[in-house]
C-alpha cells in the first residue's frame, strides 16, 4: 500500500525551514499486541514516505505523574522529543468511553510549561483512537479537548478505528480499507499544516495577556497612548 500513497510533500513553505517535518508519536496500551500502537507504526511509516521524520516514544517503564520527579529518565525522554517535534500524533484505545491512563500519564508527564519553555505550544496535533467494538469518538474527542489545554494546533481530521482486532493482519500491518484510507488523510494533512505552521508557531500563539504579564507593550497599547498624549499636556 505504501507504494500508493501520496508522493513526498514539499519540505517547506516559501521561505521556511527546509528540514523535514519531525513528528512525535504516541500511543496508549502497553499490551503485547496494542493496536494503538500497531496503528502510530503505520502512520509512522505513511509519514515517513510523505516525507517526514518521527520517533515513537515507547510509554514502558514511564512512571505515574508525580509518583516521582521530572528527573527520571523516561520522563526526561519524553520531554525531550515533545521539545524536538514540530507535530504530533496522538492515539489512544477508547476504555470505558474515554482514553487510557498510559495515554493520559504522557500527556500529563508534558507540562504546560517548563520554565520560561512550552514543550507543545504551537506544534501541530493528530488525534486517533482505537476501539474493540463499534466505530465511537469519544477517546478523539478526549484528546482534541487535550491539545486545546496544551495550547496545540490540532488539524480538523482524524481516525478511529472500530474492531481494531480485525484491521491488522498477522504480520501486524493493516489491511487495505477505508480506515487505512482515513489514516492516510490524516497524516497527509497534519504534514500540510506543520509545513504551513511551523515557521509561525509563535506568532500564533501569541497572547496580548502573556505580552502584558510579561512587560511587552503591545503596538495597539503604545499607538493609543500616544494619540491620547494631549489629555496629558504633552
Amino acid at each position: 500500500m505504501l507504494s500508493q500513497l501520496p508522493s513526498r510533500l514539499p519540505r517547506r513553505a516559501a521561505g521556511g525551514a527546509q528540514h523535514p517535518p519531525r513528528i512525535l508519536l504516541l500511543y496508549g496500551s502497553l499490551r503485547q499486541r496494542s493496536f494503538s500502537r500497531l496503528l502510530v507504526e503505520e502512520a509512522a511509516r505513511i509519514l515517513q514516505r510523505l516525507g517526514a521524520e518521527t520517533r515513537i516514544f515507547d510509554p514502558r517503564a514511564l512512571p505515574l505523574p508525580d509518583a516521582t520527579g521530572p528527573d527520571h529518565p523516561k520522563v526526561q525522554e519524553l520531554r525531550a522529543l515533545s521539545l524536538w517535534s514540530e507535530g504530533q500524533v496522538w492515539c489512544s484505545p477508547e476504555r470505558h468511553g474515554a482514553i487510557s491512563a498510559v495515554m493520559k500519564a504522557q500527556i500529563d508527564w508534558i507540562p504546560l510549561e517548563v520554565g520560561s519553555v512550552r514543550p507543545t505550544q504551537g506544534r501541530t496535533l493528530a488525534v486517533m483512537q482505537v476501539s474493540g467494538g463499534s466505530q465511537s469518538f469519544n477517546a478523539v474527542n478526549t484528546l482534541r479537548l487535550l491539545g486545546r489545554w496544551m495550547r496545540m494546533i490540532t488539524i480538523p481530521n482524524q481516525s478511529s478505528v472500530a474492531k481494531a482486532y480485525t484491521e491488522f493482519g498477522d504480520d501486524d500491518r493493516m489491511k487495505p480499507s477505508a480506515y487505512y484510507d482515513r489514516v492516510v488523510d490524516v497524516m497527509e494533512e497534519l504534514v500540510k499544516f506543520t509545513l504551513l505552521t511551523r515557521d509561525r508557531a509563535d506568532y500564533l500563539v501569541d497572547r496580548y495577556s502573556e505580552r502584558k504579564a510579561d512587560g511587552r507593550v503591545a503596538v495597539e497599547v503604545a499607538l493609543g497612548a500616544a494619540a491620547m498624549d494631549h489629555e496629558a499636556g504633552v
